[in-house]
């Protein structure tokens, strides 16, 4: 048995006061001079002293480099921003400056002769107290101490570190790093600070020119580790700049290689050439160096929605997601005030994005990106959105999400919460947007790129289940090659309908060919497809629209409103075919659940249903399909859905069916055959696949050869069929023949 810890401190006290001596209280004896209460004086008289914790700084060095981050990319994003706060610091405080002060930018310059990353920008740069403070105490954030200095609310100023571990970031690519800076204080000294991230560093003085720096700003060396040499390639130093800050305001740029190619003379060709002909020409690759601006992307998202326009938009989109080519569908800007302060810029892609066309839940599929303050955090983050709303792409800016330090995971909070709604609504918008649109075609597009999202969406998110419903899309028996939705549904119904019923089936064609369709199409109702796997879930969880429930069709519990003529004739066609339903249901052992007269047929003379809760076959063979793949025994399912033989009592298949029953003809093959083929049949017309395939075929081949499988001719005799109307019967070539049973 466990037990909490606070419950077995709660033990151990009561414990202690059972087993503690107790003191006397007898007349002439004082409590004072007992064992227990000189104990207790004694304890009184102990004075409590405070301490600091105490760390090995070794240690803590140790977990910020090799367990605070998971992916040590992230050491350019870290050291960039801080050099974005030095930038922000010396643009706010020059504003009071007298003199005129230049832009401050940053530059980024690998040398892989020297393995080494050079990051230099122009900002406020770092006096001697400062290094001791801000880079020698661990958690200590500069930033944050600014910030605090000026006060709430005084200051137009966008920094962004706030825990003080940035920078020891350096040290998941270096083993040694050094700072190189100058104040913008006046007559300040330029100071070298460097660490080989163990527990101690050092401080050194440097002249102007040793220091390289005009006016202020800091420099930082990173001397890159033995399996870290990756990083002195500027391609891969360019990549992660786009990555995670090509929005930062100020000017970043990077140390970059460029071969050009040029046209000179060819002094060879050139030798002999006669006087008076123009010289011959070659091309030469000519390498030159130079810094080149990396982050030329604007962050529109920080902009009013009323000063951007729709090209603007458009370029947005194509630049901030990398390998889209296609515009986007729909796209909304908005802010969010209040409790929590959100920026956002949300798109629906013009077409499926290639990395969700093979998994519609494709991890690598990181199509939200959230930055703080410009700098790009992740694109990982599961709480920002809904996985039904994994297609949508766009920009989410705050500063009050709740990272951890590493700021690589979002903590779950009221705040995200929030966030996480209206995205969503703000999604929805969009797509209802679409849907009104008046040209249709562009709603069609969406839902046949995207609607199985929405499928999912109603099936996982409760919240927006009602929002989400009018945006389905079906087709139907009336639509054609239409789409139609449950409003249009429900508008179209038929007088005295109070069901809104589908099938289940692979395909439209497979759909429409289900006998269960007969009564209801008859009657004017109409029918929805379900032609995915996906369909019959969502079916299940829609269960009522407007007050109108939604039904399989297919399932046995089906039952359409007939008057009491029609119910008493359904009594007696059960009692006068129950010697065939009982002669079905033993032939058919194992197969079918139990077989029953069917008030839903009127041209086939059989069909299969699912029981209230079978699923259908599609789900059937997904569900095998899963279970194979899984490597698990799939033997069982058949079992268990086992399907509802439903007959036609007024068909004739079935009147022949039943006379060879009361005649007694239940052990000839012919009629055992007979029965299995009809069984077949309404097989594949439901939907079901045939098991035995052999022996259908040769029940078919016989029936082809014989002419009936029973043979016997002289029973039944060929008579016309009757003709829905003249002209019908003038187009045919021959007259259609059908066999009736003659008593």
């Amino acid at each position: 048995m466990k037990y909490s810890s606070a419950a077995l401190l709660g033990l151990a006290i009561s414990t202690s006061a059972f087993m503690s001596p107790r003191p006397l209280h007898s007349a002439g004896r004082k409590v004072a001079n007992s064992p227990f209460a000189l104990q207790m004086s004694e304890a009184t008289a102990v004075k409590s002293e405070s301490y600091e914790f105490q760390a090995e700084v070794g240690k803590v060095m140790d977990i910020i480099i090799n367990s605070l981050y998971s992916d040590r990319d992230v050491f350019l994003r870290e050291l960039v921003s801080n050099a974005a706060d030095a930038c922000d610091k010396k643009r706010f405080l020059s504003i009071t400056s007298e003199s005129a002060q230049e832009k401050p930018v940053i530059k980024v310059k690998c040398n892989p002769d020297e393995n080494t990353i050079t990051i230099e920008d122009s900002g406020v740069g770092m006096t001697r107290d400062e290094l001791i403070n801000n880079l020698g105490r661990i958690a200590q954030s500069g930033t944050k101490a600014f910030v605090e200095a000026l006060g709430e609310g005084s200051a137009d100023v966008n920094l962004i570190g706030q825990f003080g571990v940035g920078f020891y970031s350096a040290y998941l690519v270096a083993d040694k790093v050094e700072v190189i800076t100058k104040s913008m204080q006046p007559d300040s000294q330029a100071l070298r600070w460097e660490s080989k991230a163990g527990s101690s560093f050092s401080i050194s003085e440097l002249s102007d020119e040793e220091a390289g720096i005009e006016s202020s700003g800091s420099r930082l060396v990173l001397h890159l580790k033995e399996d870290a040499g990756e990083y002195a390639d500027f391609a891969k130093i360019e990549d992660l700049l786009n990555r995670y800050s090509e929005f930062v305001e100020f000017p970043i740029s990077l140390w970059k290689e460029k071969t050009e190619y040029k046209k000179v003379p060819d002094v060879e060709a050139n030798k002999e050439l006669p006087e008076g002909e123009e010289p011959k020409m070659k091309t030469v690759p000519e390498t030159t160096t130079s810094y080149e601006q990396i982050n030329n992307q604007k962050p529109i998202w920080l902009r009013s929605p009323k000063d951007c326009n729709e090209e603007e938009y458009k370029e947005f989109y194509k630049g901030a997601f990398r390998n889209t080519y296609d515009d986007p569908m729909k796209y909304t800007h908005f802010v969010l005030e209040g409790q929590v302060e959100c920026k956002a810029v949300l798109f629906i892609p013009g077409m499926l994005p290639f990395e969700l066309s093979k998994d519609m839940f494709d991890e690598n599929a990181r199509n939200i990106r959230l930055y703080v303050k410009r700098v790009f955090i992740n694109d990982k983050f599961e709480g920002l959105m809904p996985r039904w709303l994994k297609f949508v792409k766009g920009v989410v800016d705050s500063d009050d999400l709740p990272l951890n330090v590493s700021r690589e995971i979002l903590q779950k909070s009221k705040v995200l919460s929030i966030i996480n709604k209206r995205l969503v609504r703000k999604s929805l918008d969009m797509i209802r947007d679409i849907a009104a649109d008046e040209d249709e075609s562009k709603y069609i597009t969406f839902w046949n790129n995207f609607g199985k999202y929405l499928k999912v969406g109603l099936i996982e998110d409760d919240r927006n289940k009602k929002e989400i419903e009018p945006l389905l899309r079906f087709f139907s028996t009336k639509s054609e090659e239409e789409y139609t939705s449950l409003d249009k549904y429900v508008e179209g119904m038929a007088e005295g309908q109070k069901t809104i019923y589908y099938v289940t089936g692979e395909g439209r064609e497979s759909a429409a060919m289900s006998p269960v369709l007969e009564k209801l199409t008859s009657r004017g109702y109409e029918v929805l497809f379900a032609t995915e796997p996906l369909d019959e879930i969502m079916m299940e969880s829609l269960r009522e629209y407007k007050e109108y429930n939604v039904v399989d069709a297919s399932k046995e519990t089906v039952k359409i409103d007939d008057d009491e003529e029609t119910k008493k004739k359904n009594e007696e066609a059960t009692e006068s075919l129950k010697d065939t339903m009982a002669f079905l249901e033993t032939i058919l052992s194992g197969k079918v659940q139990k077989v029953q007269v069917s008030n839903l047929l009127t041209d086939s003379p059989a069909a299969l249903v699912q029981g209230a809760y079978g699923v259908s076959p599609t789900m059937q063979r997904y569900m095998k399909a899963q279970a194979v793949a899984a490597g698990a025994d799939d033997s069982q399912l058949g079992g268990m859905n086992q399907a509802v033989l439903e007959i036609n009592p007024n068909h004739p298949i079935i009147k022949d069916l039943d006379s060879r029953v009361k005649a007694g003809k239940q052990e000839d093959k012919d009629t055992e055959d007979f029965a299995l083929l009809m069984y077949d049949v309404a097989s594949m017309t439901s939907g079901y696949d045939i098991k035995d395939v052999s022996n259908f075929a040769k029940r078919v081949m016989k029936l082809m050869n014989d002419g009936e499988i029973s043979g016997s001719v002289e029973d039944a005799e060929a008579v016309p069929s009757p003709s829905p109307s003249p002209q019908k019967a003038e187009d045919e070539e021959g007259e259609a023949v059908q066999a009736e049973v003659v008593e």
